[in-house]
């Protein structure tokens, strides 16, 4: 008999080689002693509706929203940033200040700091044109005035070496995963509308195992609130593989998003 495991890896299999541009897998050249990535996934119009409650300026994916068919599309990547290597909390760097600084946290890895505030300054990420035209569809930030994905691998992913393609191939990969699991589908159904975190937490058992729901962190804006981002924790050593029960690493923190939250619609 065939287990609903199987199946969902044999379909996340299908999904991932369907996404133009990835082809090789993730690997870091340098200060690999990680144990887990963070997958951050944008709720775009929930991230957008912050941006607008809080009088900043809107960025150009936020001024052209426009709707979708397919709800799950309104599952953005932000970013996929590797956990505080070994290597350099022994150098007396701690998960606080590596996660503000990343690849700029010093003594090590003590490269150029990139600000948010001026993204377009850092470096161009030199990605191949196919897997950029994917990018931009899937990680709304990407290319244009915004420049996201250029300070999510300045920040990120340079200081371990990770191949441009592979890095952002594989995020493209894991959002998709995502987007077709039973926690992607239960967003798009319930666009638009007030759900509990209970019902959401089932919704990932459902996709992933109990074990699993730890795993994901939600980000909640506003009172009362809406969902603006989830954080997935995922095992270095499963970051190439089909996403599955045993992927995932879980954490004490489930975020900051109340008992009930909103999943906004496009638009103000």
């Amino acid at each position: 008999m065939i287990t609903r495991t199987i199946i969902g890896c044999f379909l996340a299999i299908l999904l991932s080689v369907s996404i133009p541009g990835y082809s090789a897998p993730l690997q870091a050249q340098h200060y690999s002693d990680f144990d887990h990535y963070v997958l951050a996934l944008s709720w775009q119009p929930g991230f957008c509706q912050s941006m607008h409650q809080s009088r900043r300026a809107l960025p150009s994916e936020c001024q052209n929203q426009q709707e979708q068919a397919d709800k799950t599309q309104f599952l953005t990547i932000h970013g996929l940033w590797p956990d505080l290597p070994r290597s350099i909390a022994r150098q007396g760097v701690d998960r606080r200040r590596w996660m503000r600084f990343g690849c700029a946290t010093r003594p090590a890895p003590d490269m150029p700091e990139v600000k948010a505030s001026r993204k377009c300054a850092a470096p161009d990420t030199g990605i191949s044109p196919s897997l950029a035209e994917q990018l931009v569809k899937h990680m709304p930030g990407a290319g244009g005035t915004s420049c996201l994905e250029r300070y999510e691998y300045a920040k990120h992913g340079v200081c371990f070496g990770f191949v441009p393609d592979d890095y952002f191939g594989t995020m493209l990969r894991l959002n998709n995963e995502i987007r077709h699991s039973a926690a992607g589908v239960f967003l798009a159904q319930h666009y638009g509308e007030t759900v509990s975190r209970e019902s959401v937490n089932q919704a990932i058992s459902t996709a992933y195992g109990e074990k699993s729901v730890k795993a994901f962190r939600f980000m909640c804006h506003g009172n009362p609130a809406w969902l603006t981002e989830i954080q997935i924790a995922i095992r270095a050593e499963s970051i190439n593989a089909p996403l599955s029960p045993n992927s995932f690493a879980p954490g004490a923190h489930p975020g900051n998003c109340p008992k009930q939250f909103r999943l906004d619609k496009a638009g103000f």
